[in-house]
């Protein structure tokens, strides 16, 4: 994992502790994959890391705190976000 998604994790970590450390991991994966598709499917050329970082960064800020209610109204990501332990 890179740097920039570590700090990313533990900055979800940090605002909402309903959360376990793999699931931040996966959020904080799955935001990044979600820029960087769309990103490019509207056809701008790749921006790089510190980019995307910047873009889930205020994401994470504006809806960390409520990543967690997700499921409840998309069961389809289930599987990437089941509850697992909160211990790191």
């Amino acid at each position: 994992m890179n740097d920039y998604q570590e700090r990313l994790t533990k900055q979800l970590l940090d605002i909402n502790d309903q959360v376990s450390y793999q699931q931040a991991l996966t959020w904080v994966e799955l935001l990044w994959e979600d820029f960087e598709a769309t990103y490019a499917k509207a056809g701008y050329k790749y921006a790089g890391e510190e980019m995307t970082s910047r873009v889930v960064s205020q994401w994470i800020d504006n809806h960390g705190k409520s990543l967690h209610e997700f499921l409840a109204n998309n069961p389809k990501y289930e599987h990437l976000l089941k509850q697992q332990d909160k211990f790191h």
